[in-house]
């Protein structure tokens, strides 16, 4: 019998070593596992903050975009008006010559406008205290 002991012994010492191998097995298999997912979890966070990042620049540089756009056609809008303004004053320019034009044909209409114009720039140029009694028409004959 000491045979069967001794058979029996090393039976459970066996089997207690293999025990012992399969929950070690089992432990190291959840530590890997969990690892992996915390591997996992870190890769996902990272190309998520990575992805926001991407977005973030994508709307800043469309927001510059907007503005740039905008600008271009505030200045625009701008060129227009001062194109209209210049216009205009050519007109005004163009009309105040073939005015004078016509003015200068007729003498004594040219004399008179001249007139006004000569007390027009003195009258300008001296204080408003100084100027009364200054006139087109009681100055010169």
């Amino acid at each position: 019998m000491d045979e069967v002991n001794v058979a029996q012994q090393l039976k459970q010492m066996t089997d207690f070593i293999r025990l012992e191998a399969v929950e070690k097995a089992f432990e190291i298999e959840a530590a890997a596992a969990e690892e992996f997912q915390i591997e996992k979890l870190q890769l996902v966070e990272a190309e998520k903050k990575k992805i926001r990042q991407d977005y973030e620049k994508k709307e800043k540089q469309v927001d510059i975009k907007k503005k740039i756009e905008y600008s271009m056609q505030l200045n625009a809008s701008r060129i227009e008006v001062l194109q209209a303004q210049d216009d205009l004053v050519k007109s005004m320019i163009d009309s105040a010559r073939k005015e004078l034009l016509y003015q200068s044909r007729d003498h004594e209409s040219y004399k008179k406008l001249l007139r006004i114009l000569i007390v027009q720039e003195c009258t300008n140029g001296c204080p408003q205290d100084e100027t009364h009694g200054i006139s087109v028409t009681n100055r010169f004959p």
